[in-house]
């Protein structure tokens, strides 16, 4: 799950078979049936304030008990060989997280998934009960219809929109949106996002930074 846009074009819109659920179970963080955990993919390459701000919002606004920050291992579809480590990023990002209702894991390594609609169908089965809820910034909508299975993912579980800057008219306008409109709730149901059946998504303002790990890797002159 890559960042900047956070995963845009590692989830291709190429479909492919279900994937079989047959590895020993993960070890996962804390978690229980009943809890609501949102999900926070990325690279996290590197993590920033924005990541953060988008997390405390969502426990906040979601009424969620916990946020884990799923930092992928590399994005199949970019040239990874200048990412740095895993290990190197999740500890970046539990120095920036400074929260304890905010988990830094790297699940998608231990899952052994790369799409994120197999890391989602992974994490129902390892954790039967726990009311998952995907986040990802508007951005992030606009790209949803090339993303692999991107329909499985909205009828997997039910999805948070973080408005981002100027992406919020875009990503409205953007196929997935259209496609799954009757599925949007109001913004003042917030907090019953968590509790309801997939297909459900809702549109959260309140994160305006643009900030994108992209613009810091070029503003220290990385790539």
């Amino acid at each position: 799950m890559s960042t900047a846009p956070a995963r845009s074009g590692r989830d291709s819109a190429q479909v492919s078979a279900p994937v079989a659920i047959t590895a020993p179970r993960p070890a996962l963080p804390p978690h229980a049936p009943g809890l609501r955990i949102g999900l926070f993919g990325g690279s996290f390459n590197p993590p920033h304030q924005a990541h953060r701000a988008v997390s405390l919002l969502a426990l906040k606004r979601l009424q969620l008990d916990r946020v884990w920050w799923l930092v992928t291992p590399g994005n199949p579809l970019k040239d990874t060989r200048r990412l740095p480590p895993l290990a190197a990023r999740m500890k970046a990002a539990e120095a920036l997280a400074a929260d304890r209702r905010i988990v830094v894991t790297g699940l998608e390594a231990a899952l052994g998934t790369v799409y994120t609609a197999d890391t989602l169908r992974a994490l129902r089965h390892h954790a039967p009960g726990v009311r998952f809820v995907w986040l990802m910034g508007a951005d992030n909508l606009s790209t949803l219809h090339l993303w692999r299975n991107w329909q499985e993912i909205l009828h997997l579980v039910p999805i948070a929109v973080i408005d981002r800057g100027d992406a919020g008219l875009k990503a409205m306008a953007a196929p997935a949106a259209r496609a799954f409109a009757r599925f949007r709730i109001p913004e003042q149901q917030a907090a019953t996002l968590a509790q309801r059946d997939p297909p459900a998504w809702l549109f959260l303002h309140g994160v305006k930074s643009a900030l994108s790990s992209t613009a810091l890797r070029q503003r220290s002159g990385g790539e």
